[in-house]
């Protein structure tokens, strides 16, 4: 389970890139609750999701060349500097190398060898995110990758995690972890992505999961908003209730109903 621990390897920060923050605000405000706090003058339009007091996310204006609306994940890093060598030595790209944000820490992103982006923070005065896995806060991150068996052991060598292969359905899902939070600390997963995830998100992603309380709900809210879904709702026994969604400017998400522990 996720956790505000933020152990190496862990996912720490979230951020949507989009080319309408304005309405990015409003349509994550109308379906989560979420506020929005700018981050000052000095930040270039970045600012804060929050949920009453806790920062849950962040969005902020495109700011890289043939970039489209997406959310990233950030894992926590200890050394942005040596996880760049890292990525480099497993077949990655650095796409900007580290650097400092002031004083709350330094962040750099990659394109892992599959094609999926994604990025690390290195906590300053910022540890990471105020909540996670409650309602409305980011509970669980999915690569879906034409080449999981490529993916695996990029992503072993820059942040060390466990894997397990699990049966689901008609493929075999792969649960991450971090080695130093034991097996209840699992994060998330990998996933071959299907033919309809190549044309529809243009390649391999990261997919961030948002808890809710009521899944055909927050559909049916996102729709109202201008957002859209992805394939169908997918109940899955001692998972949740889950489904892929896109707000208005095309970012892809999926929000879930978890099941209780021990279901």
């Amino acid at each position: 389970m996720l956790t505000t621990d933020f152990i190496p390897g862990a996912p720490n920060w979230i951020d949507l890139g989009s080319p309408d923050t304005e309405a990015a605000q409003a349509f994550y405000g109308g379906l989560f609750g979420w506020t929005f706090t700018s981050a000052g003058p000095e930040a270039g339009g970045y600012g804060f999701f929050r949920q009453g007091d806790k920062t849950v996310a962040a969005v902020g204006p495109l700011t890289e060349e043939g970039a489209r609306s997406a959310w990233t994940v950030y894992f926590r890093t200890d050394d942005a500097d040596q996880t760049s060598k890292l990525v480099e030595q497993a077949g990655g790209v650095v796409r900007f190398g580290p650097f400092d944000v002031f004083t709350a820490g330094r962040m750099a992103g990659y394109t892992d060898p599959t094609g999926a982006q994604f990025a690390v923070w290195q906590p300053g005065t910022t540890k990471g995110l105020d909540a996670v896995t409650s309602v409305g806060t980011l509970c669980w991150t999915e690569l879906h990758t034409s080449d999981p068996e490529s993916a695996k052991p990029f992503y072993r060598a820059v942040f060390n995690w466990m894997e397990q292969d699990v049966p689901f359905g008609d493929f075999t899902y792969t649960v991450i972890t971090p080695t130093a939070g034991g097996t209840d600390s699992s994060q998330g997963g990998i996933v071959t992505l299907i033919e309809e995830d190549k044309a529809a998100h243009s390649g391999p992603f990261w997919l961030p999961y948002f808890e809710v309380a009521d899944v055909d709900a927050a559909v049916a809210r996102a729709a109202e908003l201008g957002g859209g879904r992805r394939g169908d709702v997918v109940d899955a026994p001692g998972v949740g209730r889950f489904v892929q969604l896109t707000d208005p400017q095309g970012a892809v998400f999926a929000v879930i109903a978890s099941a209780p522990a021990g279901e």
